[in-house]
């Protein structure tokens, strides 16, 4: 039994991320912006004797405290670390505004350094596992998804990943990523799902039990590190 964290666990991959660890009999601690989204998520997942509910922006480096300090006192120690919050907004470079920069740094950039930094000084005696959730788009961009802020923090935080990987592995702390593609997930406008299998050549779009595969092998394995795993029915192998 392992105690995990994951942030951005509201909806989407971070509540089936939730849903899993919880089956498998871990100790979860969600987060997520929203303390009544939260709430429901926490109802919705049930397993409340291993389940903690830690709202706060990720933003905020009190939270980041918050989450460990309060699996710590509830759990013990904690093993992973699933960074997850994050926005994908796709648009052409000279329609950002400032609140756009404003908000995707501090939940794609400050959500992921405050949270890892706590995980780093946690894991220090014990080791543990970090995993990024990134993009696969910040690997292989594409013209035909203009968005210059996500490939450039996910890309980022890819190349930190490997970089952590190095730092961090006399510590037995293990640092990876999944870079998703197309996920089905409520992020996606509806009706674009024809446009968006178009992305991929497998003409596919995936489900969150993807990425959930993803991490679970991540967070298994003690001789996985620095690896961006992308998991995006091909969206990154090129041009097709």
């Amino acid at each position: 039994m392992k105690t995990v964290i994951i942030t951005g666990a509201s909806s989407g991959i971070g509540l089936a991320l939730a849903a899993a660890f919880l089956e498998r009999g871990d100790n979860v601690v969600i987060n997520g912006r929203d303390a009544d989204r939260l709430a429901g998520a926490a109802s919705h997942l049930g397993h409340a004797a291993q389940l903690l509910a830690v709202a706060g922006d990720v933003a905020d480096p009190n939270t980041a405290r918050h989450l460990f300090a309060g699996a710590a006192a509830r759990f013990g120690q904690v093993g992973i670390l699933v960074n997850n919050a994050g926005l994908f907004l796709p648009k052409p470079v000279t329609d950002y505004t400032s609140d756009d920069v404003e908000r995707m740094v501090a939940t794609n950039l400050l959500g992921f350094i405050y949270p890892t930094q706590e995980a780093a000084r946690h894991m220090q005696q014990h080791g543990g596992h970090i995993v990024n959730i990134t993009a696969s788009l910040a690997i292989q961009p594409n013209a035909s998804v203009p968005a210059l802020l996500p490939v450039l923090i996910k890309g980022g935080i890819n190349s930190a990943t490997r970089a952590l990987a190095l730092e961090l592995a006399p510590h037995n702390i293990k640092v990876n990523a999944v870079a998703p593609g197309i996920i089905d997930t409520p992020m996606h406008a509806p009706g674009s799902d024809g446009f968006l299998r178009q992305l991929a050549p497998t003409g596919s779009i995936g489900s969150t039990q993807d990425i959930v595969a993803a991490v679970l092998y991540l967070t298994g394995s003690d001789f996985s590190t620095g690896t961006v795993l992308t998991v995006d029915g091909g969206m990154s192998a090129g041009k097709w």
